[in-house]
């Protein structure tokens, strides 16, 4: 008895993962380590409210049940989130980074290119984070585009919301709340704003990273996890 998959089958099968990699930025991969799931974060992250057309997003309501799915499958062993992010909205970005570092699977976090902003919670999300030499972080305060009332209530919104993401970020890398918040509102940095851009080096000096690297290393990185 025939128990090869038939050339239509084939063909639905690989029709089927480049519609995943199209819609949502990932691919599952199966080699002699095991199975890795590989997830990109690019562009804006989009929250409640559409980006504008033409902009490149990673929407949080495709993450958020993706990464829960991934946690609960039996047949992923791993998972790499690739970074090239200019950061978007703050509360789905931040929930997207809770869930990555609430996971017990394996996780690495490579960066390239980009991790701005509400990026940063993200990237140090992993159980190991790496960056490309090349690649930069700005850290800045909580910014806000569109109506907002100028009320104290709105602005103690804002401080607590930031004080959020600076202690996610403190509580995932080696980079404490008082130097995180020093970084965000420096004045030296940007020309027109406060805040910092750091690159591959200097975010594993300060802590941020864990280490510098390609994408060989993160690869690798998540092989010892799933080999533990």
């Amino acid at each position: 008895m025939n128990t090869e998959p038939t050339k239509p089958a084939q063909e639905e099968e690989e029709d089927s993962r480049v519609r995943q990699i199209v819609d949502l930025g990932s691919s599952v991969v199966t080699n002699d380590h095991g199975t890795v799931h590989c997830l990109t974060v690019i562009g804006q992250i989009e929250g409640h409210g559409q980006a504008p057309s033409g902009t490149k997003t990673t929407k949080y309501e495709h993450v958020l049940p993706l990464l829960a799915s991934i946690e609960e499958s039996q047949e992923v062993d791993g998972l790499l989130v690739l970074l090239h992010t200019m950061g978007g909205d703050v509360e789905a970005g931040l929930a997207m980074a809770e869930m990555i570092a609430g996971m017990t699977k394996p996780t690495v976090t490579l960066v390239l290119g980009g991790g701005h902003s509400i990026g940063i919670p993200l990237a140090v999300a992993g159980k190991v984070t790496l960056m490309a030499p090349s690649a930069s972080m700005t850290i800045h305060p909580i910014r806000m585009s569109g109506l907002m009332i100028a009320a104290p209530q709105t602005y103690h919104y804002f401080e607590r919301l930031q004080d959020r993401i600076t202690r996610f970020v403190a509580a995932h890398s080696h980079i404490t709340e008082e130097r995180f918040r020093q970084l965000m509102l420096s004045s030296g940095d940007m020309a027109n704003d406060v805040g910092s851009i750091v690159y591959g080096e200097e975010a594993v000096a300060e802590g941020l990273m864990d280490r510098v690297g390609t994408l060989s290393d993160a690869l690798n990185a998540l092989y010892r996890q799933m080999e533990q």
